[in-house]
Order: C-alpha cells, then structure tokens, then sequence
C-alpha cells in the first residue's frame, strides 16, 4: 500500500485528502491550519475529516521539529491541497516518489496566491484546477493532470471556487491511479504563458471610481462575501450588474435614483449597485 503524507486546508484539502483515502492510499499523518479568528470560515475542515479517519494531524506545524519524523516515515508521496504556506526542498525531498500540489488555476496562468480571486478580478471566462510537481520555486513544477472550469460574467469568486474545489478531486480521482502505477504522464509547465500574483489584502478591495464598469464590476465579484468585499468611503458593495446607462451630469461614484443604488465610472458608464450596505 502506498503511503502519503498530507499537508492541507479548506474545500480542496478535504475533497482531495478523501480521494486519496477512498483510492486506498495510507495517509499516516496531516497537517494543516488553526482556522483564523478574525476569517470568517465558511469552508470545510481538513482537521475534522482526518480526526474522523483516526489520522494522526498536527497544526501549523514547525517544518523543521517536523522533518525527522517525516524522515523516518519515508512516505511515497507528499500532497500539498491548499495548504497556506511553502514547503521547503527537505520537506519534497522526504518523498520517495515524488511530491504534488493541487492549485487553483489552469497553470501555467496565476501561479502563487488567491488564484480564483484573481482570474475573476481580471476578467477570465475560465479557470480550473491543475495538480502539478512541487519544486522549489512556487507553482513551477511540471504538471501532471488539469481540470477546466467556466467563469460566467457575474459570476463572484465564491461560486467559481466550488467549481474549481470540485475539478480538483476529479483530478486527484483520475490521477491517484497512475500516479501509484508510476504511470503518470508529466507535461512542463512553461512559465512564459503565465504570471506570479501575490496574496490579496481586505485593504485592496476600495474602489477606484476612475476604473471602467467592467473593472469594479470584475473587483466587486472577486472580493465579495464570504471575502472581505469591496468599498468605497461610506458604501460596501457586494454585487453589482452591468447597465447601458450613461450619466454624464453626474460625479463619478455612487448615487441613488428612485431608491436603487448606481454608480458612475471612470468609462462614463453606470453599474448598477445590487446589494450595498453602510460602511461603519
């Protein structure tokens, strides 16, 4: 029986950690995150699935006190699903058979953090799952299966997220087989068709009114609820809709008219502001 160790968070953590245990790979140990406080946790627990499989799990563990019983375990396989942080080359070099990262994106476009939230901020009509070689640069390993997803035009980045959580354990389903028979087809992963994008802030979802409809529209779907949404001075703004309005006499920014919310932009066009609150 091949044995992996697990390091894993959040929707794609437990779907991909229970394709793994229903293909009959032993998963000896995981690791993963304490949930944040100040987040609000709106995904599943990676923590709680493997507790339920009597699964030895450490959290946010020290990667080096770590290394020496990963070491003595000589797992097979390393899996990382959407575990926050980088693992270094000893962690990768523990693996007799190789370690695997499950990202959020079609690789080799948005590699690093938030992927979703980025392919719906600059416009994508899709994205997906891609499972892919650790190595030590970030998200540059060649890749071994990818799944594809649609991105409609109102789409927020929570909806794309359950579809891409989904394409990732239909990856994971139909790469564990060739990967334990050492048949798994690795393609490179070519860097020049794609970009690094770093993490996002709650700070980075204000508004630039001077931006087209199409662009707050596009940031409105990637920050809203569950993230932490985007702003303006006195609204927070959750779900907009594109309009053919065009209000040349007015300032750019929001303004309401017979009781609805809209907003002028930067291209002379409205959005019309769907659901807002007061910002406190």
């Amino acid at each position: 029986m091949a044995k992996a160790v697990v390091f894993g968070y959040h929707d794609v953590g437990v779907r991909c950690l229970g394709a793994l245990l229903d293909a009959g790979v032993e998963v000896p140990l995981v690791a993963t995150h304490r949930d944040d406080p100040q987040e609000r946790i709106w995904f599943a627990a990676v923590a709680e699935l493997a507790n339920s499989k009597g699964i030895d799990t450490v959290l946010e563990p020290d990667i080096g006190a770590l290394l020496p019983r990963l070491r003595a375990m000589a797992p097979d396989f390393i899996f990382s699903f959407y575990y926050r942080r980088m693992l270094p080359p000893e962690v990768l070099a523990s693996a007799k058979r190789g370690a695997y990262n499950m990202h959020g994106s079609l690789l080799p476009k948005y590699r690093g953090r938030s992927p979703v939230n980025w392919a719906v901020l600059m416009g994508e009509t899709q994205t997906g799952a891609t499972l892919h070689e650790m190595v030590a640069k970030p998200d540059a390993g060649r890749i071994v299966d990818q799944e594809a997803v649609p991105i409609g035009p109102d789409d927020t980045a929570v909806e794309v997220f359950r579809r891409v959580s989904a394409a990732a354990e239909t990856v994971m389903r139909r790469s564990i087989g060739p990967l334990l028979a050492g048949k798994a087809r690795l393609r490179p992963n070519d860097l020049t068709q794609g970009s690094y994008y770093g993490g996002r802030r709650p700070e980075d979802g204000r508004i630039d009114w001077r931006k087209s409809a199409r662009e707050i529209h596009n940031l409105v779907r990637a920050v809203a609820p569950p993230y932490p949404g985007a702003f303006c001075d006195r609204l927070l703004i959750h779900r907009t809709q594109m309009t053919d309005r065009s209000a040349p006499d007015r300032r750019r920014g929001p303004f309401q008219e017979a009781g609805e919310w809209f907003a002028l932009c930067g291209d002379g066009k409205v959005l019309r502001l769907v659901e807002v609150a007061e910002r406190k």
